[in-house]
């Protein structure tokens, strides 16, 4: 009698939606910050649990040129918090290696914002993994 290992088939990808307010809240947020990081968590409808409605403001976040530090031990027990954004003054919105093992630990859904010094945005969705996802504005 071993022990063994279940096969099981992957989950298909959740299918995140994200309001035009609070992506407006989060463009404006990641401009008025520039140059440096704009950091916050993403909180998702108690109903409908795959769109992300808010952002989650953590006490003691720092933000500078190159990094946003989350202090997550701040952070209250709240289950619809499912994931960070975060800016990147580069304007490039790609996750660093530091991002990367942030998104590893915590969270399933991640957005970058990349901000130019003329304003210009642009920000793309991560999973988890670090794969690039889509997330629809509603």
């Amino acid at each position: 009698m071993g022990f063994f290992r279940r096969k099981t088939t992957p989950l298909p990808p959740r299918s995140w939606k994200i309001t035009r307010k609070c992506l407006d809240l989060i463009v404006e947020s990641s401009k008025s910050n520039y140059p440096q990081e704009f950091g916050a968590l993403l909180r998702v409808d108690r109903v409908d649990k795959n769109k992300i409605i808010e952002v989650v403001l953590l006490p003691g976040t720092i933000s500078g040129d190159s990094h946003a530090i989350f202090h997550l031990h701040m952070l209250p027990i709240d289950y619809s918090v499912v994931g960070t954004v975060h800016s990147h003054p580069s304007s490039i919105a790609r996750p660093s290696d530091a991002d990367l093992d942030l998104f590893s630990h915590f969270g399933k859904i991640h957005l970058i914002v990349g901000v130019t010094m003329y304003g210009n945005i642009s920000w793309k969705a991560y999973d988890y993994t670090g794969r690039e996802t889509s997330v629809e504005i509603v």
